[in-house]
């Protein structure tokens, strides 16, 4: 087997290289086998991050058991939730391009032969996974897995429990000492937060795409299978490079639409369309919103995990109940999976969910009685999205799927927040937040803080909130993000002003401005693009080289 690390380590000439190994401690023949580089996003941080050394470390006994040579690296990772609310935020998505960045700039330095991939949080797999597609070296991914559900009084909880407590605590429908309560129960330990939100998502996506072995998106982190699955990625990888099998040979427009049928039926974050976007971009496959649509049509929602409207399940119950090769099995038995499609597990992706099914059908319902026909995302249209806007709506509840309401405008999110707070926001408004786009922000924020605060008030079931930024993967209510053009771009966004009404219609998916088309040109002749908020820096290079959130605000080079 040819191995690219050969180029730098076989040959008289690069005895200097060799002894710089030799260095570290790496014997003769560690050095003669495959390299394999471990990228790993283990800190201090963030706590879905805090145990990936035990990850790595399983990983890394994994490639040696099958011959490899594993070489461990850094990778950055941002906690979406301690950046949420204030300037942090602005600096989690832009990170997903330093990540893939950064995996690309250490394997091309090291010649690597092969890669595993150990992210676990937020904008941290997408960017990992941009990575291996942009490398196209053989590579699997293992995350660490999600966080246990906390206990309080009876019921489990999670970090957006909290978030909405600090909401219901303003409203005055809970004591600061309850909160204070809740705070220490909410999160047990190590792992990704609880529910469905986007770092379980994409790790579930993983899965459904290939990349990843099954229960990557569900074991929970602290078990002892996370583990062993850590140790058989670490094996597989090796089986993946003898194989010669590459991350452009499983990231394909047919695995990717299996990725969005699953993302559909388990309804996960609004924020997993931005990143298979991302990772449609970089794998060199053609994705549109349209064709997303089309799969979000055809694909029953047959799971209802923390944050979907109503839920009162998380992770581990959907581990329970047969994880992702159970809801792959139940859409395969409709024709709605591709089982011929490679993966690293097996030689199809068939080989692994064939005859698996739910095993719990209150969390994983049957294919035949799912909670709603279509996806739990939508792609709403309009003279408001003229280039489309993602909402979750299974998340949504019943009496908001259609409304109509008046527009409070806001530039900032800590305008719109403050207004909240102050009881200013009234039942049907539409609460409008912009200049929070990819380039307006920039960085287009994630506005949990918002939602969370509406849902502890009482009025998630009473607001819309729209949005030219994001939204949390633990939102929930009729919340609509990544309308584009965004505002700093000139979209209607842009042009909406205070009163003015804003139609929604989730079934129809339309978001519409009700305002005469004359009146909106009149306004367009007046507007002027703000000056940018930040001009030095990573954020002012990034606002300058972003694309549309209806691309995947990927990176555009000029």
């Amino acid at each position: 087997m040819e191995l690219r690390s050969d180029r730098i380590k076989v040959g008289t000439d690069w005895a200097p290289h060799r002894s710089l190994l030799k260095a570290i401690g790496y014997t003769d023949e560690e050095i003669q086998r495959p390299w394999v580089g471990i990228a790993c996003s283990f800190n201090e941080v963030v706590p879905g991050h805090v145990h990936l050394q035990l990850v790595a470390d399983a990983v890394k006994a994994g490639v040696r058991m099958a011959g490899g040579t594993p070489m461990q690296f850094g990778v950055i990772g941002i906690c979406d939730g301690i950046a949420m609310g204030h300037e942090g935020m602005r600096h989690s998505l832009p990170s997903r391009e330093v990540i893939a960045d950064s995996v690309e700039l250490m394997v091309k330095a090291h010649a690597f032969d092969a890669l595993v991939l150990i992210p676990n949080c937020d904008k941290i797999v997408p960017g990992m996974l941009m990575a291996a597609a942009r490398l196209n070296i053989p590579a699997v991914v293992v995350s660490g897995g999600p966080m246990l559900a906390g206990r309080f009084r009876g019921r489990d909880v999670d970090f957006i429990t909290v978030m909405e407590a600090q909401g219901a605590v303003k409203a005055g429908h809970m004591s600061e000492e309850d909160l204070a309560q809740l705070e220490e129960e909410a999160c047990p330990g190590c792992g990704s937060c609880a529910g469905l939100f986007t770092a379980n998502s994409m790790n579930c996506l993983v899965e459904a795409v290939g990349l990843g072995l099954p229960g990557n998106g569900t074991i929970p982190a602290p078990h002892a299978a996370r583990l062993r699955l850590a140790k058989r990625a670490g094996m597989t990888v090796m089986d993946v490079l003898r194989r010669g099998l590459r991350p452009r040979d499983v990231i394909t427009r047919r695995s990717l639409r299996n990725a969005v049928a699953v993302d559909m039926a388990i309804g996960g974050s609004s924020n997993t369309i931005l990143h298979l976007l991302a990772i449609a971009h970089e794998a060199g496959v053609e994705m549109t919103l349209e064709e997303i649509q089309e799969v979000c049509d055809a694909t029953p929602n047959l799971a209802r995990i923390s944050p979907a409207g109503g839920a009162v399940h998380h992770m581990q119950d959907l581990h329970e109940a047969g994880g992702i090769p159970a809801v792959m099995g139940e859409l395969l038995r409709k024709g709605l999976i591709d089982p011929d499609v490679p993966c690293v597990g097996a030689s199809r992706i068939g080989d692994l969910i064939e005859g698996k099914g739910t095993l719990n059908p209150e969390v994983i319902r049957p294919v035949e009685d799912p909670y709603m026909p279509t996806g739990g995302l939508a792609i709403l249209w309009g003279n408001l999205a003229p280039e489309g806007a993602v909402i979750k709506q299974s998340a949504v509840p019943e009496n908001l799927m259609r409304h109509r309401g008046p527009a409070r405008v806001f530039d900032r999110e800590e305008e719109a927040v403050a207004c909240m707070r102050k009881g200013g926001i009234r039942d049907g408004d539409v609460v409008v937040i912009r200049y929070e786009g990819p380039k307006g922000g920039p960085g287009m924020r994630e506005m949990l803080l918002p939602t969370a605060t509406l849902a502890g008030m009482g009025l998630a079931e009473k607001v819309v909130l729209i949005t030219d930024g994001r939204f949390s993967g633990g939102t929930r209510g009729a919340a609509v993000g990544h309308i584009s053009p965004e505002a700093q771009e000139g979209g209607p966004i842009a042009l909406v002003e205070e009163g003015d009404l804003i139609e929604l219609d989730i079934p129809g998916r339309r978001l519409e401005l009700l305002v005469p088309p004359e009146e909106l040109s009149r306004r367009r002749e007046k507007w002027k693009p703000p000056e940018p908020r930040v001009k030095e820096g990573y954020l002012a290079v990034y606002a300058r080289q972003v694309s549309s959130a209806s691309r995947g605000a990927v990176r555009i080079l000029k």
